[in-house]
């Protein structure tokens, strides 16, 4: 199985403030969806709650401590465990958020990572990516347009 991280970022490393998304970018939205549709996402519960509802044509499965049940997601204590329910599929998307990345980039094969070309104010943080244990497998470069505001890149990893 492959694991997957799937993850938008400013320059900074911020991806969200408040439980918030810091920008809205459809072409980024377009591009989560195409990859990750018809896959299994697991996400943390605030990530989950951010989103308010199950992501459609995709397996949800929510990571919490909390004692709870999400109707559409398969809830589990740990990525761990989450992982252990997608044992036959063959790639595993992780979307999310903060404390959740962290704890599965040691874990993690291929990064698809879009970048938002500008630094934000944000209470939320990608952790660092060591890019010495990256191979860069594409890049595209996006300008600005009357929907998307900001350039950004869709850039896709995979680890050494």
């Amino acid at each position: 199985m492959t694991i997957s991280i799937i993850v938008a970022i400013a320059q900074n490393n911020a991806i969200g403030k408040n439980n918030q998304l810091l920008w809205h970018m459809p072409n980024d939205l377009k591009h989560f969806k195409e990859i990750t549709s018809g896959r299994t996402i697991i996400m943390g519960r605030k990530t989950y709650e951010s989103v308010g509802k199950p992501l459609p044509r995709r397996r949800n499965i929510v990571v919490t401590r909390q004692d709870m049940q999400i109707p559409g997601c398969e809830v589990v204590k740990s990525i761990d465990e989450g992982l252990a329910l997608c044992a036959q599929d063959d790639e595993v998307f992780i979307g999310g958020g903060a404390e959740i990345y962290r704890q599965a980039m040691d874990k993690t094969d291929i990064i698809y990572l879009t970048i938002v070309h500008k630094e934000f104010e944000a209470d939320t943080f990608f952790p660092e990516i060591d890019y010495q244990q990256w191979d860069e497998l594409s890049r595209e470069y996006n300008e600005p347009d009357e929907k998307n505001p900001l350039p950004y890149s869709f850039i896709t990893l995979k680890r050494r």
